[in-house]
């Protein structure tokens, strides 16, 4: 018998994003956090990169301007208007300190009780190799909520005014090939699609498909898939980590 996912905490009121490049929220996450905004609750987002190197045949500092505008646009229809971008290289981001201090700075400041980010694994699942943006941004992502709790740790962000946050609870994991729970995004869905629609440039250099009928079948796609192991409902699944 397949083993099913756990329902998501609910005794939350904030939670941070941190992924690496625009769209990588929209790809099924935008549908919980719809879901999560309906229910009162706080949710910022954070990208390490404006994904400059995203579109094959845009230079990069017309597609990073063309990618902030349509991750703002995707993030205002979930109900997201906290939207912050690092700078960091798309394609080359390096896992370490720097990246590590930048992720804790934005936790100390936004003070979520739930971190959410993208899978940190080396693949999505048999056969599928994960890019190392996301298991670098993922990974940093992991560390970083602790980070943000230990004073000792980048010590200067204090003097900065960014005093330690100790109060990161869990830390869900989207897209990850060993999910542990998932929230039911019924109402959320159809607001989903509209946000990963919002990259509409983006997703016209991915494919010829017509771009609703892409988005509609992806987020089908995504959300059947944990289905069958959360009562047959719509749902987005995570691999969640509590500390």
């Amino acid at each position: 018998m397949t083993e099913q996912l756990e329902p998501m905490p609910t005794e939350w009121r904030r939670a941070l994003a941190i992924v690496a490049h625009p769209d990588d929220v929209e790809y099924g996450t935008a549908a919980a956090v719809a879901t999560w905004v309906d229910g009162g609750r706080e949710v910022a987002y954070l990208l390490a990169t404006r994904g400059e190197a995203g579109i094959e045949g845009v230079p990069p500092e017309e597609s990073a301007e063309i990618r902030e505008r349509e991750q703002r646009a995707g993030a205002e229809v979930v109900g997201v208007s906290a939207v912050e971008f690092l700078g960091h290289h798309d394609g080359v981001i390096e896992y370490g300190p720097a990246l590590r201090r930048d992720l804790t700075a934005a936790i100390r400041g936004h003070r979520p009780e739930l971190v959410v980010t993208i899978n940190h694994h080396d693949t999505w699942g048999r056969g599928a190799w994960n890019t190392p943006d996301h298991r670098a941004v993922g990974r940093a992502a992991l560390d970083a909520a602790a980070d943000a709790g230990n004073r000792w740790i980048f010590p200067e962000l204090a003097d900065e005014g960014l005093v330690p946050w100790d109060g990161v609870r869990w830390v869900a994991v989207a897209a990850s090939p060993q999910p542990t729970h998932a929230v039911d995004v019924t109402g959320g869905l159809e607001r989903g699609v509209r946000s990963l629609l919002e990259h509409r440039t983006y997703i016209e250099g991915l494919t010829d498909t017509d771009p609703e009928s892409y988005c509609r079948d992806i987020m089908k796609q995504i959300t059947g898939s944990a289905a069958p192991r959360f009562g047959d409902r719509p749902a987005l699944a995570f691999e969640l980590f509590s500390r």
